[in-house]
């Protein structure tokens, strides 16, 4: 079941939008905020659709104080369950490949 999740992905995002989510699991890789990230995302993939409208509500007042690149593109991409999916994906792949390398400095 799993693979035909991660086929579906691969069909829907573009290759501009896989790596703007593979930044955005970088940056919440290097913030240490890996558990409560993937808990908080499973917890809110069935709630996809309705996040993503409270972020184009939300837009000018958030663009207002900090200049968001790709703000209105995140809420774009995230109205699928399938790209918080990607994201998850993304951060465990990210944080297998740094527990891999951790492992290998410590060997030596």
């Amino acid at each position: 079941m799993e693979s035909a999740i991660k086929t579906n992905i691969q069909i829907t995002l573009s290759e501009l939008d896989k790596q703007f989510v593979t930044r955005l699991a970088k940056r919440i890789q290097k913030s240490g905020f890996i558990t409560p990230a993937i808990f908080f995302l499973e917890m809110t993939k069935p709630l996809a659709l309705l996040g993503s409208h409270a972020m184009v509500f939300f837009g000018p007042i958030v663009n207002s104080f900090i200049k968001a690149d790709g703000y209105y593109r995140a809420a774009e991409l995230f109205e699928e369950p399938d790209t918080v999916e990607f994201l998850l994906n993304e951060i465990e792949r990210l944080d297998k490949e740094d527990s891999v390398t951790e492992g290998e400095s410590i060997e030596r």
